[in-house]
């Protein structure tokens, strides 16, 4: 089968080569993964999504480091294609979607029947690849760990990324206030398309007078939940904004800066601060990804959440998805897709 290798700690950004300065490697003759259980289902992959995650992993920069060769990758949908003897959930041809701590970058996938999710009718099957790491992470931090209610004021950094669209349509169902912060004409003008009440664009100027100017015209006192894949400066210049009793989401740091928190401030203000590693709720609180992925099929389902395809592309060229979210040109999600025919991208 066809896998994407990391055989290297590199740059993913560079085209997969056998040559020893190359960090990734396109196999085409991978094995495919057999049934390790009696419950063990095989996916055919149709699509997997690119986080940020699977970048600093390869760079060697995230807080998993897996051991030399691995197949990245993490959520993904498909179509089972083999069960297990004792799976009763799922048959042969059924569309599913999951999420891996590895393998998702190949042809197959085997996981146990308790790891699947089946994808309903109606669903765009690449679009629910999309869906576990970037609207799993939005829904468990806002839904069950900030609790986020009508009327409350949420403030979302890197508002045009993956994570943070899903947390603005979350946002939206919820029936938060939603301020978005975000960078370039394009992703602001999107972001006004979503519905977001306030868009501030980090190319004109200072966020925290934006956002003041906002609040003070709509007679709000400040900012209720702090939703932050971004960190760095960013987070610092925003705090500013934050409520008495607000809540702080710690989702990443996607500035490559880590920010300081002042325990004193936050002790005088009554903050929460929540670290959110969505993927290690999968050993610790497995039951509640279960509940949110169901929630969260049901509102793609209905048409509650859309999933905005950025850019797609076949696995060969990886180098160039991951590229596209290093640099910041995505808009929603960018995704890897097999049997895809001619790879599809966005203008960006």
């Amino acid at each position: 089968m066809e896998a994407l290798i990391c055989k290297k700690i590199g740059d993913p950004t560079q085209p997969p080569s056998s040559s020893e300065d190359s960090a990734l490697v396109l196999s085409t003759s991978q094995p495919i993964p057999e049934l390790d259980s009696p419950t063990s289902v095989r996916i055919r992959v149709k699509a997997t999504s690119l986080n940020f995650a699977n970048y600093l992993q390869i760079l060697g920069k995230y807080q998993e480091k897996p051991p030399l060769p691995f197949v990245p990758g993490s959520d993904y949908s498909g179509v089972v294609v083999s069960v297990g003897a004792d799976v009763s959930k799922f048959r042969i041809g059924d569309p599913v979607c999951s999420f891996a701590s590895l393998g998702s970058f190949a042809q197959y996938i085997v996981a146990d029947e308790s790891e699947l999710f089946q994808v309903p009718d109606g669903c765009d099957l690449v679009a629910a690849g999309a869906l576990p790491v970037a609207y799993g992470t939005s829904h468990v931090a806002l839904v069950h760990r900030a609790q986020l209610s009508s009327g409350q004021v949420l403030l979302v950094l890197g508002a045009a990324g993956g994570v943070g669209v899903s947390a603005v349509q979350i946002g939206k169902i919820c029936g938060a206030i939603v301020i978005a912060v975000a960078r370039g004409a394009e992703k602001v003008e999107f972001l006004r398309s979503m519905g977001v009440d306030h868009v501030v664009d980090l190319t004109k100027g200072s966020v925290t007078e934006s956002v003041k100017g906002f609040l003070k015209a709509r007679k709000l006192k400040g900012v209720d939940v702090l939703y932050d894949p971004v960190g760095g400066k960013l987070t610092k210049e925003t705090l500013k904004l934050l409520n008495w009793g607000a809540q702080i989401l710690v989702i990443g740091f996607a500035s490559g800066g880590i920010p300081v928190i002042p325990a004193n401030i936050a002790l005088v203000k009554n903050w929460t601060v929540h670290g959110l590693y969505w993927g290690s709720y999968k050993i610790h609180r497995p039951a509640v990804l279960e509940d949110s992925m169901k929630e969260l099929l049901s509102w793609l389902t209905k048409g509650l959440i859309t999933i905005n395809i950025s850019h797609t592309y076949s696995l060969s060229e990886a180098n160039l998805a991951f590229s596209a979210l290093k640099d910041r040109k995505v808009i929603g999600k960018v995704m890897i897709a097999f049997d895809a025919g001619k790879t599809a991208r966005s203008k960006l």
